[in-house]
Order: C-alpha cells, then structure tokens, then sequence
C-alpha cells in the first residue's frame, strides 16, 4: 500500500495538465493515500481547492533553481514517500527521484538517472502508424499499480472561478487564445485579425491568455474591427480561463496550453496545428473536438517536437497555407 504518493512534472502549463489523469487514477485505486505533486512554481493556480491533492511542491526555476531543487530534494527525503512517479526525463528530476528515499520510484527510461529507479517504462513519441496520446503514455508508468483503462485530464474550477466568470456568460460566446510560447506553433496574426473579422456580429468574442500576450489580443481586438471582442489576456487565472473555456460555444486555440484547458473541463475546441502535428501525442481529448491543418503537403512538416521562434525554411506554409473558412465552419 503506498500511503504517500509523489508525482512530478516541472515542465510547461500543458505538461502538467496532461499529470491530471495520473492523479485521478492513483486516487482511484488509493482513495485513502496522500496524494502530493511536485511542479513549477507559477502554475498552482491551477490546483486551487483541488479535491485530490495534499501537498503542491513548488520548484522555483527563476533564481538559483538547483540551490532552491536541493531544498525540495531534501525535503521529500523528509517526508518519506512511498511512491514517487516522475513523469518527465530531465537529469534534475530524475536526481531527486533517484535519490528520494522513496520505497518505489517509477519513470521513463530516457531519463539519464532512470537505471536508479525501481521501475523503468519505456518512452515512445507515436507516429501516424503507432499513435500515442501524452496521457497514454503518462499513464503506462502506473499500469501495473492500477490497470490499462482510459482517463481523461481533469481540473476542478472552484465555486469563485464560475461565480467571477459568470458575467461573461450572459449571451453567445466563443474564447480565441491565439498566442503561443513559440512562434511555428501559433497561427499568425493577421489569420487570427481576418477570422475575427469574418465572426458573426452577434457573438461575443473573448481573446485569452497571459499578461505577455495582451498586445497581441489588443491588436487582433483592433484590427478586426468586431465590435463584441473583449480582451481578457491577463484578466483571468488559469482556472478563471477553464471555467470561461468551458461553457463558450466554440474554442479556437494552437497547439498550446488552453488546448489541454479545455480537454480538462471537456469544452468544445477547434485547435489548429502549424508546424506541429497531433501524432507526437498532445492532440486534444475533449468530446467535441477538431484538428485544423494544412491540406499541403510539405517535406518539413513537422520541423520539431516542440517549436521554434522563426520558420526554418522562411516560409511558414504550415500555417499560412489553412484558410481561417476552416475555422468559420466550427461556430
């Protein structure tokens, strides 16, 4: 029986989101453990008032991050956790875990400290012949702790979060989150400006995300020229967001963090992938969902796991070759 559980994930808004079925399901089967999660300090908002969790361990990455890691290592040798579950493949992680004290350790074999750990799972990015959902594969780490059946991410938008939100939900709406951390992921600006555009006028318009993407919403705001179009980048926390995301008529999003917000409270969402595609296993996982991309077929398509800050070849087709009537077709 393991009575204090850990899972870690550090890494990106999206990545921890795709931990939530891990957490779900361990509960499940140890409904009585204590049940913790270690994550990058910024992103606890997203478990406020959660039902689940005990204890949100924070890794402070903006200053002295491995000073700050080695006070988080020895304070989950203090806690002796039975099971620790470490979802990613980094070193730093991997050390901590390694090194945990915990009676059992689980995790990924590509990660360089994985030969220290009690159980090693193999690690597969799907392609379009072998395709493998993120949460499948987050998943598999504890298969033999529970068992091989499906579940979805989930997040839990407080009473305050639906209640704050409320006066946005008065007459039609869709929510736009139109930027992203990298530049071959997010559907260009003036492709955002003309779908505005071209939205019907009845139907008010919220532009989402961060406080570092409010110039990017207001110029979209301004140049499409929609008169129901309000900016919220910055106005809303994250589970604000889900709550808003997940009684809109439609979401348009990238390949991005509000993707996996709306897989987590099942919201419609229209998601558009540029130079990424769905195969690598982060696609979205809500009932009414649709991949949007390129009908062309281009030799550098996709360029990378993740993303880059401009188009290797110079010409970002991927994204300029989808027509924004794609997305019309979803309202």
């Amino acid at each position: 029986m393991a009575h204090k559980i850990l899972i870690i994930q550090t890494a990106s808004i999206g990545d921890v989101i795709l931990i939530t079925p891990v957490i779900e399901k361990l509960h499940l089967f140890f409904p009585e453990s204590q049940i913790d999660i270690l994550i990058k300090k910024g992103y606890e908002g997203l478990f406020e008032e959660h039902p689940i969790l005990t204890n949100v361990l924070l890794w402070d990455k903006s200053q002295h991050k491995y000073n700050k890691l080695f006070r988080l290592w020895k304070q989950i040798r203090q806690t002796k956790y039975d099971l620790i579950v470490n979802v990613q493949r980094f070193a730093s992680t991997g050390l901590v875990t390694a090194f945990s004290g915990a009676r059992q350790t689980i995790g990924f074999d590509k990660n360089p400290f994985s030969r220290f750990f009690s159980t090693r799972i193999r690690h597969d990015i799907g392609l379009k012949n072998n395709y493998v959902h993120e949460v499948d594969r987050n998943l598999k780490l504890i298969e033999k702790l529970t068992n091989d059946e499906k579940q979805q991410p989930k997040l839990y938008p407080t009473k305050k979060n639906l209640e704050s939100t409320s006066q946005y939900k008065r007459d039609k709406y869709i929510c736009v989150a139109p930027a992203s951390l990298w530049f071959t992921k997010q559907f260009p600006e003036e492709q955002w400006i003309e779908f505005v555009s071209k939205v019907d006028y009845e139907t008010n318009i919220y532009l989402l995300g961060s406080k570092t993407d409010f110039g990017l919403c207001e110029q979209i705001r301004l140049e499409a020229g929609h008169h129901r179009t309000i900016n919220l980048a910055g106005k809303l926390n994250l589970l604000e967001s889900a709550a808003l995301m997940r009684d809109a008529s439609m979401n348009y999003v990238n390949d991005s963090a509000p993707l996996h917000l709306c897989s987590a409270v099942n919201a419609k969402l229209t998601a558009v992938y540029c130079s990424t595609i769905p195969e690598f296993g982060f696609g979205p996982l809500a009932d009414d969902s649709k991949i949007i991309q390129t009908k062309e077929k281009l030799s550098c398509r996709p360029c990378g796991l993740h993303g880059f800050r401009q188009c290797p070849e110079k010409h970002f087709n991927c994204a300029r070759t989808i027509s924004t009537d794609e997305l019309l077709y979803r309202l």
